[in-house]
């Protein structure tokens, strides 16, 4: 499964073969041998490539999950106190919310393996989904996925722009972050519900957005957790609009069923006299 997967991200034989320190005959006996096994055409030529049939699109969203929940299992086998805990979290907690926790979770745990992944929120819902990941800290996960809110934090989006320079934020320029970021479609539904359509600019990531609003390229919608230093500094000032703030809390989010390291952590930054101000409430 691991070549097959290894093939199917690449979209070569000779990369995957590459990736995992074997012969290209090694890989392509691999995956022949489990199109005989399953019946079924998995790849196809396309182009100096291959490309997955909607065969193999299925194969190798079963062969994530079942890889993940391997890996899973391992951890769970032994003492949550020296196992391995994967965070998935998007920027702006990541930058503003999670680092503390964090740290004080390291120096509580120093045996525990972290690993963090900083994505997008709907690829960190993906992963947690295929257990790549344990655990999740981002917005509210989406409906019907089996993914479990275990605990929030209350934060606010609010529009921000450098002082005295925005009379009418309508009419203003709005700094977005890319496509999968949830505060940009916050934005672009708020667009909707004020029924304007104003000048854009993306900019990617939210550094970037909040290092734009305060040179004067525009204003934006932004988690307060991000801004609480330029708003005291002067850097920024926050601006009024119609259906603003947001009340948009942080979620920890995990599967049905959580690993032990991610019941530990849950434990630890749902215990405020330990991390303080920045404790999330257990769900």
């Amino acid at each position: 499964m691991e070549t097959f997967l290894a093939v199917a991200k690449h979209s070569s034989i000779r990369r995957a073969a590459a990736q995992l320190h074997i012969t290209e005959a090694a890989a392509s006996a691999a995956v022949a041998h489990i199109e005989k096994q399953l019946g079924a055409k998995l790849v196809a030529k396309s182009g100096r490539g291959i490309a997955l049939t909607e065969a193999g699109r299925v194969y190798a969203d079963y062969c994530r999950s079942i890889l993940g929940l391997m890996k899973e299992a391992h951890a769970a086998v032994r003492e949550a106190e020296t196992g391995r805990l994967r965070i998935g979290v998007v920027a702006t907690a990541g930058e503003y919310v999670l680092l503390r926790l964090l740290a004080s979770f390291r120096n509580r745990y120093p045996d525990i393996e972290l690993g963090l992944s900083i994505q997008p929120r709907d690829v960190l819902f993906l992963e947690l989904t295929h257990h790549e990941t344990d655990l999740v800290v981002a917005g509210r996960p989406p409906r019907d996925t089996g993914l479990v809110t275990r605990a929030r934090r209350p934060c606010q989006l609010v529009v921000v722009g450098a002082p005295n320079l925005w009379p009418d934020p309508c009419e203003a320029t709005w700094l977005l972050r890319g496509k999968g970021s949830g505060t940009r479609d916050t934005t672009l539904a708020l667009f909707d519900r004020l029924q304007i359509r104003p000048p854009t600019l993306t900019l990617g990531t939210h550094g970037a957005a909040i290092a734009a609003a305060r040179e004067g390229l525009g204003i934006t919608l932004i988690h307060s957790d991000a801004i609480a230093t330029d708003l005291a500094a002067g850097l920024l000032e926050e601006l009024t609009v119609d259906g603003t703030p947001l009340t948009r809390p942080w979620h920890v989010v995990t599967t049905r069923t959580p690993t032990p390291t991610a019941r530990l952590f849950l434990s630890h930054i749902t215990d405020p006299e330990r991390v303080g101000d920045k404790a999330f409430r257990g769900v």
